[in-house]
């Protein structure tokens, strides 16, 4: 099976978010997470050994819009695209706009079902004007669903992996 080119970019994007999950947890907690794979359809994005027992990974990306997500991976914009994402910008603010893309991947997480017996989420904030500070302060506006299948939630607070890691759940 050949992949597309948006299939190598999103395994990728996957991994890194993976690597630095991993490098920010292990820092945190000093126990350790090993090696990582790409996994097929049906089980989490990727799988990783804590403290030498297999944990599944499943990654998401938090960017606010799709407009800011073509914006931040350095997508060509449409003219059209370009007014909707300024219009956007002017009229509601980024956290409430991050919020509610937050909101949204989690509650479409919280319904999905995986093989596996151990999975964490791992959220990858993408927005520049967020980092694992502002996160933190923002926990109480943040809807974790009481029912989900994973062990636990992370954030991972920026995009290159700087400002740290959040616990959510």
């Amino acid at each position: 099976m050949t992949q597309k080119p948006s299939d190598s970019e999103k395994i990728q994007l996957e991994h890194d978010a993976a690597k630095l999950f991993m490098r920010w947890y292990e820092k945190e907690t000093g126990q350790p997470i090993r090696h990582l794979w790409h996994n097929r359809p049906i089980k989490p994005d990727t799988s990783t050994l804590l403290n030498g027992q297999r944990l599944d990974l499943e990654i998401a990306h938090l960017y606010g819009t799709e407009e800011e997500a073509m914006k931040l991976l350095g997508r060509d914009l449409p003219e059209a695209t370009r007014l909707a994402l300024h219009l956007l910008e002017r009229s509601t603010d980024t956290d409430t706009r991050l919020l509610q893309a937050l909101n949204r991947i989690l509650e479409s997480k919280a319904n999905k079902t995986y093989k596996t017996q151990r999975v964490w989420l791992v959220i990858r904030n993408a927005h520049p004007e967020w980092d694992a500070a502002r996160i933190k302060n923002l926990c109480a506006s943040i809807n974790v669903p009481k029912q989900h299948p994973f062990e636990q939630i992370w954030i991972v607070g920026d995009f290159d992996g700087h400002s740290g890691i959040v616990r959510l759940s």
